[in-house]
């Protein structure tokens, strides 16, 4: 655990633990020195020792960088303290804080173990250097055990929970960031769809039409009319600002859908699709699109078609775009090892949020639904996937069709 993600609450109670280690370990040297126990100068020595080699622990950085230097740290703390053992039944107390260490320098496992062995030897010492063998004396350091135990086990849990919230926390933040630009996004290209409509439909058009008036004008007039050399020009400035009128259209077109339409932009994912083998069609009469439209199919297609190559393990794939009466939509099927839709995903699960390709099925789900469509998943364990949206089409496809040339 690194130390600098604690809560003031959880420093304090390190801060308590070292004093209580410190505190018990003085404890044991005073005694051993005032009570003129014949291995006093031993005892005081050892406890010197080892609170030396806990202080050095916890300064030095080293001590606590890898696991192994952890344990090799607390393998010599547990060696001074049995040492202490066999010197003075006093070090039985130390057990105590050394059970919270072990619990958290080991693996749970281990940890337990090394916590039952130090619990049985701390209570053979006890009964060892002629102390009652009651109930008390046998019961006390198994009861401690057991807090110690019960303790960590609790801050675990509760440190496990807090470590999940933020990880949800940054995934809802994350996700948030994603649906935000995706309806920037969304925003801009509708905006670039509206510009290159107008661009289109009013500019370029008066200028083609401009051309062909010109062109007429200047099949009527006599070839020695003085206003002809006129009318030329004319014609030649309308046809340059209609090739640059239309220029600034296909600038307009978003880069993946640039050299053609979605259809060929879809063939050509499938393509260039790595893995399985992937093949396209189309069903019905096709339509020109929204750029919107366009751009949230292809996206759509491009992500489920990802998931597919990294988690289904899939032999064969297919891309199938449909266009109806009222809707367009778009089916990528596989033949993987499918997953439960229901089932909670994680970052490295079939459907996942993955460090690549963002949170894959929210954002397919999004991109459906700001165009008022709908996504649905269909699969089960080993039996595919398949991933469908629906776009109803807007009632001017038909008069505006999609992008203009």
């Amino acid at each position: 655990m690194d130390v600098r993600s604690l809560t003031p609450v959880l420093r304090a109670l390190r801060g308590c633990l070292h004093l209580l280690m410190a505190s018990l370990l003085a404890l044991v040297a005073v005694r051993a020195a005032t009570d003129g126990e014949p291995h006093a100068p031993a005892v005081i020595a050892v406890s010197g020792a080892l609170a030396a080699v806990y202080a050095g622990g916890l300064l030095v950085p080293a001590a606590r960088r890898t696991r192994e230097a952890s344990a090799g740290w607390l393998a010599v703390l547990c060696v001074l303290w049995a040492v202490l053992l066999f010197l003075t039944p006093d070090a039985l107390w130390i057990a105590f804080p050394l059970f919270f260490l072990q619990l958290h320098v080991l693996p749970l496992r281990w940890g337990l173990l090394l916590v039952a062995v130090s619990t049985a030897a701390a209570t053979a010492s006890f009964v060892g250097h002629g102390g009652p063998a009651t109930p008390g004396a046998v019961i006390g350091p198994f009861l401690g055990a057991a807090v110690a135990v019960g303790t960590v086990l609790g801050h675990r849990a509760l440190y496990g929970e807090s470590e999940r919230r933020r990880e949800l926390i940054e995934e809802l933040l994350a996700t948030r960031a994603e649906l935000a630009d995706a309806e920037r996004s969304a925003g801009t290209l509708a905006e670039r769809e509206r510009l290159a409509r107008e661009i289109h439909d009013t500019l370029a058009q008066g200028l083609s039409s401009i051309q062909l008036l010109l062109r007429a004008a200047e099949r009527a007039l006599p070839a020695d009319a003085p206003a002809l050399a006129h009318v030329r020009e004319a014609r030649v400035a309308a046809q340059d600002n209609l090739a640059e009128a239309r220029r600034f259209v296909r600038e307009l077109t978003p880069p993946d859908l640039e050299n053609g339409s979605l259809t060929r932009a879809l063939e050509r994912l499938c393509a260039a699709a790595p893995g399985p083998e992937v093949r396209f069609g189309v069903s019905g009469e096709p339509v020109g699109l929204p750029t919107p439209y366009e751009v949230a199919l292809l996206r759509i297609a491009q992500s489920a078609l990802a998931n597919t190559v990294r988690h289904a393990r899939a032999g064969r794939a297919s891309i199938t775009l449909s266009f109806m009466d009222t809707a367009v939509a778009l089916d990528v099927v596989d033949d993987g090892v499918g997953f439960d839709p229901d089932a909670p995903q994680d970052g490295d699960g079939p459907r996942g949020a993955g460090p690549s390709g963002g949170f894959g099925l929210p954002a397919m789900r999004s991109r459906a639904q700001s165009l008022g469509g709908a996504l649905t998943i269909e699969s089960a364990p080993g039996e595919g996937t398949a991933v469908a949206v629906t776009l109803p089409l807007p009632p001017s496809t038909s008069a505006a069709g999609g992008r203009h040339e």
